[in-house]
């Protein structure tokens, strides 16, 4: 059953009228229902549209969050063949918040790191929401060092409220291991692509985004800290998030308009999570144009337009 957001009440209501219609003419197979059906669903369809059509930047952070929308694992699954997963930050633990491994895009070699929310109670308390402590970083260092060993390109998919922050965490060095995970980023020679599908959340969504494509689903969000962190921190007041989201400039138009990220990827009607096979599809063909942009690049040349993309950030605002 779809979950709607708040939002969305006018489409609710309609779809509801038309699961009435639809129930209606199982109980009688007399009733002629197709032409309000239609009907309706043409006007459901508009509503949606206009309603996507200007989100705001609180309303963009519900789709964004929406417990339907793909996750990391459907898009490995869906984009990766030959997937075969490796764990472990040979240092501390097995993180399952960061999942990763090697595989084949379009039948080329890649390494592949995604945060994973989990999409059912189980799952989410499996991959603790896709919240990464130290040894998931340290674990994504390990696989971008081989990447790098191997010549192998690196996709990396973000989907996180930001890193764990629990004392356990913070015991192991979180703030060191996301460092050296956006260091590894940084220094890397072979190209890396990152698609912000859900949330980027603070250097929880750096350590593995700082890459030489950003690209972002049009829902998506990429901030620094969570509107709610941010209404904590500047009002003192949680109730102001909706302040904050637009204060953050989180949604994928305004970080297109400052360079922070590079491409966005149109969503389906009503967002990636009414029709998950669609976004993942134009996110396979975003990631293919990509990819094919850095064939044939020294890692010399590489580092340097990595580096370039960062330092230009914000120039010319």
């Amino acid at each position: 059953m779809q979950a709607f957001l708040d939002f969305e009440t006018p489409v609710a209501e309609l779809e509801g009228k038309i699961a009435e219609l639809r129930a209606l003419a199982q109980s009688d197979p007399k009733v002629s229902i197709a032409d309000e059906v239609k009907a309706l669903e043409k006007k459901s369809n508009k509503i949606l549209a206009d309603l996507y059509l200007n989100l705001t930047p609180w309303q963009k952070a519900s789709v964004a969050r929406h417990q339907d929308r793909p996750h990391a694992l459907n898009y490995i699954e869906q984009l990766i063949s030959d997937f075969t997963p490796l764990a472990g930050d040979r240092k501390f633990a097995e993180d399952e918040a960061i999942v990763g491994g090697l595989g084949r895009f379009q039948g080329e070699a890649v390494v592949v790191i995604g945060q994973e929310k989990g999409s059912t109670t189980e799952s989410r308390l499996k991959h603790n929401f896709g919240m990464a402590k130290p040894e998931g970083y340290r674990k994504a260092v390990r696989l971008m060092e081989m990447a790098d060993k191997f010549q192998l390109p690196v996709l990396s998919f973000v989907d996180t409220t930001g890193a764990y922050p629990g004392v356990d965490a913070e015991e192991r060095g979180q703030a060191e291991a996301i460092a050296r995970s956006t260091d590894c980023c940084l220094s890397l020679g072979v190209p890396l692509i990152a698609v912000i599908i859900g949330e980027g959340g603070s250097g929880g969504a750096i350590a593995i985004a700082t890459a030489n494509s950003v690209l972002m689903l049009e829902h998506a969000i990429y901030s620094v800290i969570s509107p709610e962190g941010a209404a904590s921190i500047l009002w003192r007041d949680p109730a102001r998030s909706k302040d904050a989201a637009t204060a953050l400039k989180i949604t994928a138009q305004d970080l297109k308009k400052f360079g922070v990220i590079d491409e966005i990827i149109a969503e389906p009607l009503g967002g990636a999570h009414r029709v998950p096979a669609q976004a993942i599809n134009a996110t396979k063909e975003a990631i293919a144009r990509t990819l094919e942009s850095y064939s044939g690049l020294s890692a010399e040349v590489v580092r340097k337009q990595r580096r370039d993309k960062f330092m230009n950030i914000g120039r010319g605002l």
